[in-house]
């Protein structure tokens, strides 16, 4: 996989692009609700670009990827209907998305976030079938259910590996 770098400003419109692009992509295999027509919203992009937790991986063209990466605690995460593995500090990762144009996005985006923290917790949609798949391969396990405000119900996810 390409470098992964924090996303600048002059990424902005790049990034825009590659949610249209997922949302249209998710839409189109099952699962229209997860991102809707709006999400992640252009405001949230900037202040997650600002606090320097939206990234950016760069392998064909200078934007390919991008997603969110941060060290929790993650309010999203505080109520969950089952169990996480455990309650050690951990990273989050949210909003991955790719142009389409490169392959193992999402296994990129979990090495970047152990190289920080060996505990990752995500989330998705129950629709979104091609996400829960790579994330059981990539060895995450499903802890329960979490509720993200305007979403509802998303399925929560924990890898934890042992070093």
């Amino acid at each position: 996989m390409g470098e992964i770098r924090k996303a600048q400003m002059c990424d902005l419109d790049e990034i825009l692009k590659i949610y249209e692009n997922a949302r249209r992509f998710m839409a189109e295999n099952g699962n229209p609700n997860q991102w809707k027509n709006v999400h992640p919203p252009k405001a949230s992009l900037i202040e997650n670009i600002n606090e320097g937790k939206l990234y950016v991986i760069s392998e064909q063209t200078p934007v390919d990827a991008v997603f969110f990466c941060d060290s929790g605690p993650d309010p999203t995460y505080e109520y969950i209907e089952g169990a996480w593995i455990n309650d050690n500090p951990y990273y989050v990762l949210h909003r991955i998305a790719s142009s389409g144009r490169v392959k193992s996005v999402v296994a990129s985006c979990v090495d970047f976030a152990l190289k920080f923290s060996n505990n990752i917790r995500i989330d998705t949609h129950a629709d979104n079938k091609i996400m829960q798949k790579r994330l059981s391969s990539l060895g995450f396990i499903q802890c329960g259910t979490i509720y993200v405000e305007g979403y509802g119900p998303m399925l929560a996810y924990q890898l934890e590996k042992t070093k």
